[in-house]
């Protein structure tokens, strides 16, 4: 069991609500006096509060995906580690926090990765601290799944650009077009299959 577990770190993370919360009293944060990077990522949470927002505004959940959280049977706490000014979290964390949400089940905890770095490099991805990340654990504290950092179609995007010379902004512009078209309705999907891979694996285990 991870020691970061026992420590309850994820237990006392922040609520969606709270993550929200602290977001928008980032947002009255005054330019004036801010430095260009900080400028720079104030601009990042303004931005995606919004997409954040129209994703929210705009989810509607596959039938697919309440049937696998209406099967669920045990307690599940859902750490996410990211970040707001992340981009592919403002897309992304909307449905998993309503995903969370229609469950009684599952508790839903937000990590700030750069406040996390030794639980956050647990979860790298290709070695990288990409987010967002989620990761569901039963109550003993076994993982059942992860999921994250972007959807497995805007990831195979994302490569196939860098393999041909895209630069940083070519790849971010790249995954909000993505994103923007509907792309995010992929987490629905992907979260559904990770739910009735593990429903599948506990059916299997208990039958024998």
């Amino acid at each position: 069991m991870h020691q970061f577990w026992l420590e309850r770190r994820p237990h006392n993370g922040l609520t969606y609500e709270a993550y929200v919360a602290a977001w928008e009293e980032a947002l009255r944060q005054p330019l004036a006096g801010l430095d260009a990077q900080a400028r720079r990522y104030l601009y990042y949470r303004r931005y995606n509060y919004e997409r954040a927002r129209r994703v929210a505004e705009a989810y509607r959940m596959s039938e697919r995906l309440a049937r696998a959280l209406a099967a669920i049977k045990e307690p599940q706490l859902w750490m996410v580690l990211t970040e707001d000014w992340c981009g592919d979290s403002a897309y992304s964390l909307p449905v998993i926090a309503e995903a969370a949400r229609r469950s009684p089940l599952i508790t839903l905890r937000i990590l700030r990765r750069d406040e996390n770095p030794d639980i956050m490099d647990r979860y790298l991805t290709r070695g990288a601290r990409s987010i967002p990340k989620l990761v569901a654990f039963a109550e003993d504290g076994t993982e059942l799944f992860t999921w994250g950092p972007r959807p497995a179609e805007a990831q195979a995007l994302r490569d196939q650009l860098k393999a041909e010379g895209a630069d940083a902004r070519q790849l971010s512009q790249a995954l909000i077009d993505w994103y923007e078209a509907g792309g995010w309705q992929q987490v629905d999907t992907e979260l559904a299959e990770r739910l009735e891979a593990i429903q599948e694996a506990q059916r299997l285990s208990s039958s024998r």
